[in-house]
């Protein structure tokens, strides 16, 4: 399993927008083969995360080069208040 942690600082007032953005661009990712899911996580602090979870890095590479990710990555801009940093992760042990 090959997971992606997408810390993201959004506008305030694009908060409500983009939780439909993720729900409507997971129907279109979903279709990746190895594609387990993708969640907007909120912290205790407010703060702001996404989850990807695929079942190994190729899989994960492949939907991240193609034309529906490239789509969805430059409609990002206009949520952001700065721009968002990536941690990857494989799970070792469950």
């Amino acid at each position: 399993m090959f997971v992606a942690i997408v810390d993201v600082s959004l506008k305030e007032e694009k908060i409500p927008e983009f939780k439909t953005w993720i729900t409507d661009s997971n129907k279109i990712l979903s279709k990746f083969e190895g594609f387990v899911s993708r969640r907007l996580l909120e912290g205790e602090d407010g703060s702001k995360r996404i989850m990807v979870e695929f079942e190994n890095f190729d899989q994960f590479k492949k939907m991240h080069q193609s034309p529906e990710h490239e789509q969805f990555h430059g409609q990002l801009g206009a949520f952001m208040a700065a721009p968002p940093q990536r941690h990857f992760y494989h799970v070792v042990a469950e």
